[in-house]
């Protein structure tokens, strides 16, 4: 019986372990602060974080977690990555917190993307704030001016895949109709009317379902919506049972926010982030298939107005 009782004190201490909301407003995070394994990681730019931060937080700036300038959506390399979170002392029982401005919806993304890398290095205990430093300030908490000296920690994460989409996986989803498209970019975007600039070509993939990020706020604010209305949300997109969902946008920013509304929030299984988007997608050598593409004149014109726009701007 003691066994018994052990056992069972055990699994539900081991439950309680890994219990960390994905939201964490300002006063549910302050009391968090005091504990050890808590460790805030702020994403926003060194000047940024010196005029004003949470105490006890470490600055990354989202920068580092993302890839070349010719596709900030790919993954820097796995040595980068590894050297990064030893640098911000993580370990895999670490309650990684990720703030950045939370300014708006756009910002949001960047947390949702760094929160992600997170979770594919293996960190279990992950929270973004919600409303980033502009509730936490709107609250009055306190902020500091001190960065805090850390001890490098020896934790060498493998990146796991699982919540990965590659150019190859989307291209094996298209063959085989097998997976829900969602494009998470606003409608100048999916309609094909605009393109970011690293892309080659204008349009979405094929049969790609919209999704656009701004619909996880709530209306007016860079606050993410409660897990009933994202349950909501999540229920516009169509898939069959079994099947992976992959977010995609332009360079896997975006994208972040509908990965982390669907999978994190609304709690679906099976969600995935094509990081490197549309810009992968696009620099591709082969043709890529597309969608919603504009007439070669209408790309010929769009190309002279963007060459206009840097020209003379």
């Amino acid at each position: 019986m003691k066994a018994i009782l052990a056992f069972a004190a055990t699994l539900t201490a081991s439950q309680f372990a890994w219990s960390a909301q994905p939201l964490l407003t300002p006063q549910e995070l302050k009391p968090l602060l005091a504990q050890a394994h808590v460790r805030v990681i702020d994403i926003r730019d060194p000047k940024s974080f010196e005029l004003g931060h949470i105490e006890g937080a470490v600055n990354a700036p989202y920068g580092k977690w993302r890839g070349p300038a010719t596709n900030p959506g790919d993954l820097p390399d796995q040595d980068k990555l590894v050297k990064l979170v030893q640098s911000l002392g993580l370990t895999a029982q670490t309650h990684a917190v990720v703030v950045s401005n939370g300014v708006d919806a756009t910002d949001f993304g960047a947390m949702a993307r760094v929160y992600w890398t997170l979770k594919s290095l293996g960190l279990k205990e992950l929270s973004i704030v919600n409303g980033g430093m502009h509730a936490w300030e709107m609250a009055d908490e306190p902020t500091s001016h001190t960065a805090i000296q850390i001890t490098p920690s020896s934790f060498a994460p493998k990146f796991d895949a699982q919540w990965l989409a590659t150019r190859a996986d989307v291209r094996k989803h298209l063959d085989l109709s097998n997976a829900a498209l969602v494009d998470s970019r606003p409608d100048a975007f999916y309609q094909g009317k605009t393109r970011a600039p690293a892309a080659k070509v204008s349009g979405t993939l094929p049969g790609a379902q919209q999704l656009d990020f701004n619909q996880w706020f709530e209306p007016g604010t860079s606050q993410f919506v409660n897990a009933d209305k994202a349950k909501q949300i999540a229920a516009k997109i169509k898939r069959e049972n079994g099947t992976d969902t992959v977010a995609f946008c332009n360079t896997g920013h975006w994208a972040a926010t509908d990965w982390f509304g669907l999978s994190e929030v609304a709690g679906l299984p099976a969600v995935k982030l094509y990081a490197g988007s549309m810009v992968d997608w696009t620099q591709s050598k082969d043709a890529p298939q597309m969608a919603n593409q504009p007439t070669r004149a209408e790309s010929l014109a769009y190309d002279a107005q963007q060459w206009w726009k840097r020209t003379f701007k």
